[in-house]
Parts: C-alpha cells; sequence; structure tokens
C-alpha cells in the first residue's frame, strides 16, 4: 500500500528538482519549466534498477531493484532526481512484485534524466504550433512533458517494445494526457501521422534514416544521435531542405543513447580465434589506443570520428591487448603495449587502425577541432561528416 501523503511528498521533491535544474540553466525557457513543474515523474517509474555501490566478484555492476513497496524513500527520490533510471535489460520486461537483483546486462530501456530530456526538446528548438514525432516512448515521461508543453494533439510518439509501449500509455493516459501512441520501428519514422515539424530521437543510430527525412516538412528539424559499433557518439540537428536533402552542425556535450535494435552491434565471437590468423610481427603504433578510451570529453569525440574511419570495427580488451573486429570485412587488428610503444598487428582487407590512424593524423593537423565545427551533410549519394581542414568521412551505408 502506498503512503497516504506520497502526492504531497512527491510535489515537494519536484519542486525541488525543478529549482536545482533551473539553477543549472536547463530551464531557462519558461515553457519546459512548467512542463518540468507538472509531470509527475514517477507515475513513470513505478520500478527501476539502481547500480549497488560495489560490483561482484565477477567485477560485474551489481543492480537493485527499487519499487515502492520495497523501498519507499529510495524509490521516490531517485524518481525525482536528475537520474537515468534502468527499467529494462536484455529486452526482458521486470515483474516489479517479484524483482530480482541483477549481475551485469545490457540495459535496453530508461527513463533518461529529466536534464537530458529537457535539453533534447530545447535543442530541437520545439516550440508551441508544431507537430513532433517523438523516437523512442521509454516510459514516457519524455512524451508526458512534450504534451504538456505542446498539447497531446501535435504529439506522436512511437516505441519498438510493445511491453514498454503498454506500460507508458497507461501512465500516460492515467495522467491526462492523450498523445498518438504506436508500437513501430523508429528507423521508418510513422507515416501515418507526417509530415512532421520536429523529429526527436531518444535512441542512437549508425546512420540518418531517410525516412526521417522524407517525413519532415521542408525547414523542419531531426535531432537525433549517432553512434556505432566502437560505441562513439555524436548529436546533430539537421535542419530539412526543400529538396529532401538536410544538413546540421554536431552539437557539444557527451549524450550518449542506447542504440536502436536493429542497429546494434552484432556479436563477434572469441578475440583469440581472430587473432590468431594475424602476422606474428607487427609495427609500431602511431597513435596509441588510449586517444579513444580515455576518459575524457575529447576521446568521446575522437572514438566517433575513428568510428566515421572504420564504421564495422568493434573493439575489446583482453588483458593488456586491445582487439579490433570486422564482422563485415573479416578484417582484425591488435594493438599490445610494449617498451614506450605500442605495437599494431593488422590482417584482412581492411587495415583497422591504419584508417583510424589516418583520421587521428588530419584531427592533430587540424589543430584538434571541436564536435561544433563538423557539419553533417544528407543527399541520396550518402551521408558526409565535413570539416574545412579535414577529409570528409562517410557514414556507412545500411
Amino acid at each position: 500500500m502506498m503512503p497516504a501523503g506520497m502526492e504531497t511528498d512527491a510535489v515537494r521533491l519536484r519542486e525541488a528538482m525543478t529549482k536545482a535544474l533551473a539553477n543549472d540553466g536547463v530551464l531557462a525557457d519558461p515553457g519546459w519549466r512548467a512542463a518540468v513543474e507538472m509531470v509527475p515523474r514517477h507515475r513513470f517509474a513505478p520500478g527501476f534498477y539502481l547500480p549497488a555501490d560495489q560490483r561482484d566478484g565477477q567485477g560485474l555492476t551489481v543492480w537493485e531493484p527499487v519499487t515502492a513497496e520495497s523501498d519507499y524513500g529510495r524509490w521516490l527520490a531517485a524518481a525525482y532526481s536528475d537520474t537515468t533510471l534502468i527499467t529494462q535489460f536484455d529486452g526482458a520486461e521486470p515483474d516489479w512484485k517479484q524483482a530480482a537483483e541483477r549481475h551485469g546486462g545490457a540495459p535496453t530501456s530508461s527513463s533518461t534524466l529529466p536534464s537530458l530530456v529537457v535539453r533534447m526538446w530545447a535543442d530541437a528548438d520545439v516550440q508551441e504550433g508544431h507537430t513532433v514525432l517523438e523516437i523512442g516512448t521509454g516510459t514516457g515521461y519524455s512524451t508526458a512533458l512534450a504534451c504538456e508543453r505542446l498539447g497531446s494533439a501535435d504529439v506522436t510518439s512511437i516505441e519498438v517494445d510493445p511491453h514498454r509501449l503498454e506500460q507508458a500509455a497507461s501512465a500516460l493516459y492515467a495522467c491526462g494526457y492523450t498523445p498518438t501512441l504506436a508500437v513501430a520501428d523508429g528507423l521508418y519514422g510513422y507515416w501515418p501521422e507526417a509530415s512532421f515539424d520536429r523529429i526527436v530521437a531518444a535512441c542512437s543510430f549508425r546512420t540518418v534514416p531517410p525516412a526521417l527525412l522524407a517525413q519532415t516538412r521542408p525547414g523542419g528539424k531531426i535531432l537525433l544521435t549517432l553512434s556505432g559499433w566502437l560505441y562513439g557518439y555524436a548529436r546533430v540537428l539537421l535542419t530539412v531542405a526543400e529538396n529532401g536533402t538536410a544538413e546540421g552542425r554536431l552539437l557539444g556535450g557527451t549524450v550518449s543513447f542506447m542504440s536502436a535494435r536493429t542497429h546494434a552491434a552484432p556479436t563477434f565471437g572469441n578475440p583469440a580465434h581472430w587473432t590468431a590468423g594475424l602476422p606474428e610481427t607487427g609495427r609500431a603504433a602511431q597513435h596509441s589506443p588510449e586517444r579513444i578510451t580515455a576518459a575524457t570529453k575529447e576521446a568521446f569525440h575522437l572514438r566517433f570520428l575513428a568510428q566515421c574511419a572504420a564504421p564495422d570495427a568493434q573493439m575489446t580488451t583482453v588483458g593488456e591487448t586491445v582487439h579490433l573486429v570486422d564482422v563485415v570485412t573479416g578484417s582484425a587488428a591488435t594493438l599490445t603495449p610494449g617498451e614506450g610503444r605500442w605495437e599494431v598487428r593488422e590482417g584482412g582487407p581492411v587495415k583497422l587502425w591504419e584508417r583510424i590512424e589516418r583520421v587521428l593524423s588530419a584531427y592533430d593537423e587540424a589543430d584538434r577541432p571541436g564536435p561544433e565545427t563538423f557539419t553533417l551533410h544528407v543527399y541520396d549519394d550518402g551521408q558526409h561528416l565535413r570539416h574545412p581542414q579535414m577529409p570528409g568521412l562517410p557514414l556507412p551505408r545500411l
């Protein structure tokens, strides 16, 4: 049974969260501030997982289920914190009445932290009178904010997971929001409600889906996150032209979203099997792999550029050796630390690390430009990331 004062507690915590976000500059737009003040986030998160303080004996993250019944105070405080709440792992819908602790696993759905939700809507320049398509309903909290700001009639939200959408729909309708909802794959947008003034994706794509351009009115905008199998990310705000092409600059900040499920990285097997076919001797690496793996903003940006150079590569580390594997071409590479250098061994039709090195060298020669200096151009013949001082980088053709 829920505490009698839950709604009063929720209002108090929501006011505190709104004030904190406003103080951080997130709610500069009064319309979005009013929406955050009104939407009850706890109604959209009946249960979620939070990480325990320590990992398990195998080094895996321990995820503790949190519900109002199991720990009311922790549940409500987390619901009104600026935190992403994981609601699903590996595509399996949990039973929150009997939810068990989890060890590891891949998150497949969440309630994104409120500051990022508001930032996405604001960055897309969503205004009253706009019709919007949201890709990735998730828990429905972001959808509710859009409905509160724009009115339900102008909001369409699609979700690939029918169980997720069912729960989101229940929460939305219970709060009085009635947007158009559908189970659909975000790669194809939602033709029945097109054309849209704005499309905002709460998942990431390897390349810009052509259907989204076709469903955006001329002059309309698309905000999405680009990602790939190296887990490099970049956000881009595209403006669609009369002829159906689009272009726009990358946006700053380290933002990552779960991949659209059909764009997720494939499994590649045992790294040792790939290593077995490589030459016994290698060469000195021109750049350390730490340039794209370090926990820095620059490395976050560089990993995306590296991913554009080797779009089908995946990376894993075993011991001290970094492995690159390309399941599309059958290429592989390893980087092993030695005395003051890294040794590269490469095999297959694509020299994976050599491609990445060329991009890193060009980046250095261009005086290390930030994400906001790159422009993405989307045409019928492909999609290219461009910078005035660097060679163009094509996005993968899918």
